[in-house]
């Protein structure tokens, strides 16, 4: 799984080769193949084992918050430079899986899964606050996917945007009236 991330941060999705993979880690295309179904099956492992250290984070980071502001930076700081490259990924398995409605459905019940857990842990924090969001939090999570996805893609290809900036501002609506 470490090598798939790797290959897959390192070259996209699309362009990620089982081979490739499978080489990284010092294994057999087969050996990929056993244990993961392929690359999307790989994929699907990858996002649920990092799903739980990305919550863990998100969990200690949002207890050290002792206001609105904090929680938005908090948010933001998702959009570093690794997270970017992974949005962007995650939109280019999104677009190839997307007429595959055995794979779509599976990679759906995991975004779901993770959503769930990050609505339960930012609704925590919300109300330890005090805060009131102008939406519901699983729409506030919603945004941040999509949005993150949306600016990650964009800076993929143009430069200047501040995607911190853009990704605070629109948090900081969402998240207090």
């Amino acid at each position: 799984m470490t090598a798939g991330r790797l290959v897959f941060l390192r070259r996209g999705f699309l362009a990620a080769t089982v081979e490739e993979i499978a080489a990284e880690a010092g294994y057999t295309r087969g050996a990929v193949y056993k244990h993961f179904g392929g690359k999307e099956g790989l994929w699907l492992a990858v996002v649920s084992a990092d799903a739980g250290t990305h919550l863990e984070g998100l969990r200690a980071a949002l207890s050290r918050t002792s206001s609105a502001d904090e929680l938005v930076a908090v948010l933001s700081g998702v959009a570093d430079a690794e997270a970017a490259k992974w949005a962007a990924v995650a939109a280019e398995v999104l677009a190839a899986t997307a007429a595959q409605p055995e794979i779509s459905a599976q990679i759906a019940a995991v975004q779901e899964q993770h959503d769930s857990q990050v609505v339960a842990v930012l609704e925590e924090h919300v109300a330890r606050l005090g805060l009131t969001p102008a939406l519901p939090v699983r729409q506030v999570v919603v945004l941040l996917g999509a949005v993150g996805i949306g600016l990650a893609l964009r800076g993929s290809f143009l430069t200047g945007t501040d995607a911190r900036a853009v990704l605070s501002h629109v948090l900081k609506s969402a998240l207090t009236t």
